[in-house]
């Protein structure tokens, strides 16, 4: 039984299929694998960055955008991120009518329901139409609606396409009412969610964050190994409400498209295309460089340690 002191507690944004890893580590045990006790609380997307600064929180996982965002404002907030585990975008643009050969300029004539509820897939996708040559603002958005209720407009007609993760884009797929025309995941790296904690805890915590790093790992290894069926039997308690086959569908598409990482680290080139996103959207002036916010160490001496496989 871990001690008192190696209990962590860990904040969760909200609960999604494309955060598995997370959800593996719990049911493999993979924390009481490398001795510590870890607390899951579902706290909501901002508190997963209010929770590190007001303390009620030791780590958080959630997106690297938000940081940057929160950095803008606070410049010495002192968050560092130091574990990676989805390492690409989870979103899909699904329409109504098949279209194998889409291309980015298909989006300017169509309705297309955007993500409300929160906004990186929105400032990822309109990086792609920027660096397809096409103006983001040009694009017939309907906003604020949820993901649901986008889903039920493609389905009747409403919207021509929308943009939306798993299991709706699995859903969809299965009864015909939608066909994937891009998996955000293929631009390639755009990290996207991270364990963080602030720089101060990074010191005080350090051993159980390594270990906390190394059980993800472990993780990590286990999920590139495993097959989709597996991993939703693993996971499958934190998503009473989804059929088992379609949790098992949506994770075999996710690890077609490389979603989760093979290791912790947090490589530059999807800090850089996350950063960029934000930036040309205009959620900040600046957010902050990648050694302000990244830290590799951990990571580093996790794939050094080279721990077993969950």
């Amino acid at each position: 039984i871990a001690s008192g002191h190696m209990v962590i507690t860990l904040f969760e944004p909200f609960r999604a299929v494309f955060y598995t890893p997370f959800y593996a580590a719990h049911t493999l045990d993979a924390y009481g694998a490398e001795g510590i006790d870890v607390r899951l609380v579902t706290s909501g997307a901002e508190a997963t960055v209010t929770g590190l600064i007001d303390g009620s929180t030791d780590v958080a996982w959630g997106g690297p955008m938000r940081i940057q965002y929160t950095y803008d404002q606070q410049p010495d907030c002192g968050i560092v991120s130091f574990c990676e585990v989805v390492t690409r975008d989870p979103f899909f643009i699904v329409g109504r009518e098949p279209r194998p050969d889409f291309l980015m300029p298909d989006l300017m004539n169509v309705r297309l329901g955007a993500v409300s509820e929160v906004n990186t897939p929105w400032l990822c996708l309109q990086e792609d139409l920027r660096r397809a040559g096409l103006d983001p603002a040009q694009v017939h958005r309907v906003e604020g609606n949820a993901m649901a209720e986008n889903d039920a407009a493609l389905r009747v007609g409403d919207l021509e396409a929308i943009q939306i993760f798993q299991p709706f884009v699995e859903q969809l797929v299965a009864d015909g009412a939608g066909h994937i025309w891009y998996a955000a995941a293929s631009r390639g790296p755009t990290s996207y969610t991270t364990l963080s904690a602030l720089s101060e805890t990074l010191q005080a915590k350090r051993d159980q964050l390594g270990r906390m790093t190394r059980a993800l790992y472990r993780t990590q290894k286990w999920l590139q190994g495993a097959d989709a069926s597996a991993i939703a039997a693993a996971v499958v308690e934190f998503f009473p409400d989804l059929r088992r086959e379609t949790l098992a569908a949506c994770i075999k598409r996710y690890k077609a498209l490389g979603l989760w990482g093979v290791n912790p680290i947090l490589p530059r080139d999807g800090f850089d295309r996350l950063q960029a996103s934000g930036l040309s959207g205009g959620l900040y002036e600046s957010g902050s460089p990648y050694d302000t916010c990244v830290d590799t160490s951990l990571a580093r001496e996790a794939i050094e340690a080279d721990p077993p496989s969950m």
